[in-house]
Order: C-alpha cells, then structure tokens, then sequence
C-alpha cells in the first residue's frame, strides 16, 4: 500500500516530468522551425532592387552590404512569408527581409524567437482581421498577432511598400512592426526592449519617452501623433524616424538620438 504522502510525492514528479518533456517538444519545435530550410543564396538581382528600394541599405558600404545580404537570407531561411489573395513578389519578400534587419543589424546575431510566420494583404485591414467586408473601412497597416494569430505577422503590402518610399513622412510600417517585436522579446510591449537597453538606463529612458510624448501632445514635436499613444507606440514611432531620417532625428532630438543610438548599437 502507498502511502499518501508518497503517492502526493510520485505524482508531483510526474507533473514535473510532463511539464519537463512539454518544454522540450516546445523548443523542439521552435528550433526545427528555424532550421527546415537551408540558407539560400542572394539573388543577384536584389541588390539593385535594394539600391532601388532601401535608403538604408544604399548607405552602407560595400562590406556592410554583403552583411546585411546574409542577415536577409538568413532571416529568409527562418521565417514564412505568405501572401494572401495576390502572388507573392521578390520585392515584397525583400521589403519584410529588410524591415527585419534593420533595427538589429548593430548586433551580430539576432534571431526573431517570437515569430514563425509573415502574412501579408494587399491592402489595410480591420482590427478583427475581418478581410472580406469591401464595404467596410479598413485602417491598419500592421500589427503583431495573438492567440490564434500567436507568432504571426499581419502586414499591409501597400503600406509595406509605401513605408519605403524614399519621399515617405518618416513613416516605415516594416520597421515599426519589427521594433514591436524586438520589444517583447522580454515577454511584454512596454518600450522597454530589456534585450537592448541596460537596467540602468531604464528609468532615464522612460523619463525621456514620458517628456517626448508630452511634447506630441502640446504639438511641439514632429514626432508622429501616434506616438503618443503608450510608451511601446513611442518606441516604435521613433525608431521609423530613428532609421528613416538619423540626420533629422539628431538635429530635432538630439538626447532621444543618442539614446536610440546606444539601444541599437548604432555607430
């Protein structure tokens, strides 16, 4: 006869060797899905379409080039991009392998863990995703998803494209997308990128979101409006004007430059 205390013993090892071998499967999974497909070669045409189409990436020299090259295809090789009701182009795959790279390209190595998939619709979307309604007005551009959209996300590919028009207003929804996801890779959209920026830094950090967004509010800033909207719409909002325009961001805010330079190793 067991006794209860050892029954209680037994299946309490028991949930915990579940749980043990639920996590393993997890990650499991996670890294089989980064490591299906093989790294593929750059396509030699995409580095005119590039020069084309990625201010940032005409920037570079040609060594950062080939960098960034190889952090695209590596990106490529991890993350599904999925087109839905149009066909799929080598600039659109280009402009979502772009929007990824950017905002990590100052760290040496950097997997996006909290994504598997990229979808993207030709146009705007509601905030129920219901795509179907013509009828009805559909405003955003992108968002990161959750619950059955967990590990997803959803772009606009005119606002994709748009975002990369070099006479755009600072506005890249790639980017911006990407930074939300850089985010939480600390488990929450706070702006606060925990991965990027020092603890001690935190508080000075915030403090600065905090007077910024007093300034988009009193229309004092050209920071876009949207930014006011929380600390992790802040982030996002100036890390677009942060990539698009550095030159700019650094004449008309030169502390909130200095410190988007320190958080993505930005030389």
């Amino acid at each position: 006869m067991i006794h209860r205390f050892q029954f209680e013993k037994i299946s309490m090892n028991y949930i915990i060797l579940v749980v043990a071998l639920l996590l393993l499967a997890f990650a499991i999974i996670i890294l089989s899905r980064q490591q299906k497909r093989k790294v593929a070669t750059f396509p030699s045409g995409w580095h005119t379409l590039l020069l084309q189409n990625v201010h940032f990436y005409e920037q570079l020299n040609v060594a950062e080039q080939e960098r960034f090259q190889q952090r695209m295809m590596q990106f490529l090789s991890e993350i599904y991009i999925e087109s839905i009701n149009f066909e799929l182009e080598d600039l659109d795959k280009l402009l979502v392998a772009a929007s990824a790279v950017i905002p990590v390209f100052g760290f040496p190595a950097w997997h996006y863990i909290n994504l598997s998939t990229v979808l993207i619709y030709p146009d705007h979307f509601n905030d129920d995703l219901n795509f179907g309604h013509k009828d009805e007005q559909k405003h955003i551009a992108g968002m990161v998803g959750s619950g059955r959209f967990n590990h997803q996300m959803i772009l606009s590919r005119k606002a994709l494209h748009e975002g990369f028009d070099k006479k755009s207003d600072l506005h890249n929804t790639g980017i911006h997308e990407f930074v939300h996801l850089i985010d939480m890779t600390d488990g929450v959209a706070d702006g606060i990128p925990e991965r990027l920026i020092a603890h001690s830094y935190s508080i000075p950090w915030l403090k600065l979101i905090h007077r910024e967004m007093e300034a988009i509010n009193d229309n004092k800033s050209d920071i876009r409006n949207y930014g006011s909207t929380n600390e992790a719409e802040f982030f996002a909002v100036a890390s677009e004007y942060f990539f698009e325009n550095p030159i700019l961001l650094k004449k008309n805010h030169p502390e909130l430059y200095e410190m988007l330079s320190a958080c993505f190793h930005k030389k």
